[in-house]
């Protein structure tokens, strides 16, 4: 057995070593590395490939055991050792996502959930968000015919909301300073009203509350179409820029990850959650989270989805901690 063991990681017939063989693999751990690690110099000139990588880059981690494997098969050390590459890059990128979350004390429990238009159950969906016990709870793709049901069933935990075209806020706590924020990009009808900026009175002092939800992305022949979204999210962080109060929550369906450069004016200004990844679209088959909680001066500890409801997307529901003011 020992020997048989010995000639199999031995030279082969060609009289290549497991230190020489390889080599063709261990070039792909190593781009693979770079690529999650400098995933920012991928250009967005053609096509906006960077934005689409970055948009399922923690995914770029499968390359790991697809790579182990490779070089177990080819038995190849340099293949092996140049595998641990990509890992280190996704565990530096990805891996505290992980870890287990601090469950100290806390301000607020958020819930974010774009609820689909098509939504055939908004009753059961509302209840569903209102078990997990939040205090604000943002909802997007509300349309006029199911208004009435989500009011009706948030009214007696969140006595005070507030309505902007098809997103809305609900709070257990009083709210001021309500208005629309323009996200609308140019070339879209005078009727899209999709941001939202409320005051907050918490036990803890003021906050500025955000709801929003951006223009969707699609693949089409040209490339990743985040145009529209990218325009959108520029004009959301302006108004983050602007906002008076220090404290800041954003809730909202982004379209997109944290890590894609196209909601960098909103990701240099507001802080992502620290644990939990919380896939939340699609539904059946959750691949990413682009349903978002960022945060000013203050701190989502934990952020986890919540079971499907008659949406598209999975609730996102977040722990916060608000900052001394």
């Amino acid at each position: 057995m020992r020997r048989t063991a010995r000639r199999r990681w031995g030279a082969d017939v060609r009289g290549r070593t497991p230190w020489t063989r390889g080599r063709a693999l261990a070039v792909l751990a190593v781009l693979s590395a770079a690529l999650l690690v400098f995933h920012s110099a991928v250009p967005n000139v053609v096509g906006r490939l960077g934005s689409a990588l970055e948009a399922f880059l923690p995914w770029l981690g499968l390359a790991v055991p697809v790579l182990l494997v490779s070089a177990l098969v080819r038995r190849s050390f340099t293949a092996l050792v140049a595998a641990l590459l990509p890992a280190a890059a996704w565990a530096g990128l990805f891996g505290g996502l992980l870890l287990p979350a601090d469950r100290g004390a806390h301000d607020i429990t958020a819930v974010q959930h774009n609820v689909s238009d098509e939504n055939r159950d908004p009753t059961g969906t509302a209840r569903a968000l209102i078990d997990s016990a939040p205090d604000l709870v943002a909802l997007e793709e509300l349309t006029p015919s199911a208004l009435p049901a989500y009011e009706a069933a948030l009214a007696a935990g969140y006595p005070y909301h507030a309505v902007e075209g098809t997103v809305g806020l609900w709070s257990r706590h009083p709210l001021n300073d309500v208005r629309r924020v323009d996200i609308r990009p140019a070339g879209i009808g005078e009727g899209w009203n999709r941001g939202l900026r409320c005051g907050v009175r918490t036990p803890r002092g003021e906050i500025a509350v955000y709801v929003a939800h951006l223009p969707s992305v699609r693949f089409r022949a040209s490339g990743f179409g985040s145009g529209p979204r990218d325009e959108s999210a520029r004009l959301l962080g302006a108004a983050v820029a602007a906002e008076e109060l220090e404290r800041v929550i954003l809730l909202g369906d982004l379209n997109s990850t944290v890590d894609d450069r196209g909601l960098a004016p909103l990701t240099s200004r507001l802080s992502a959650p620290r644990r939990g990844l919380a896939l939340s679209w699609p539904a059946a088959v959750p691949v990413a989270r682009i349903d978002q909680v960022l945060t000013r001066s203050a701190t989502a500890a934990e952020v986890w989805t919540l079971p499907a409801t008659g949406s598209d997307h999975l609730p996102v529901a977040a722990r916060i901690r608000l900052d001394a003011s």
